[in-house]
């Protein structure tokens, strides 16, 4: 199945070569969680402050137990600071 993987801010240098912009279209087995991608892209629990999955908020203890579908949208930000 394929999924769409979207990266921003600092943590867009995380992304392969490949990616176009903030995002990488990516082929995943069935069965993948959500934290099994952040976890190939070397994401840390820290660096992974706001995660969204199509659209909704998936905190951080339900990353490891929701499994992706066809065609998900994951996109990632880390902390930003400004004022």
């Amino acid at each position: 199945m394929q999924i769409s993987f979207k990266l921003y801010a600092s943590l867009m240098d995380l992304l392969p070569p490949e990616a176009q912009g903030h995002a990488v279209k990516m082929d995943v087995k069935n069965g993948t969680s959500l934290q099994d991608v952040i976890d190939q892209f070397s994401i840390s629990e820290q660096q992974a402050f706001l995660v969204m999955l199509n659209g909704v908020y998936i905190p951080q203890e339900q990353r490891k137990s929701t499994q992706l579908k066809d065609q998900d949208v994951i996109a990632i930000w880390p902390k930003v600071a400004g004022g």
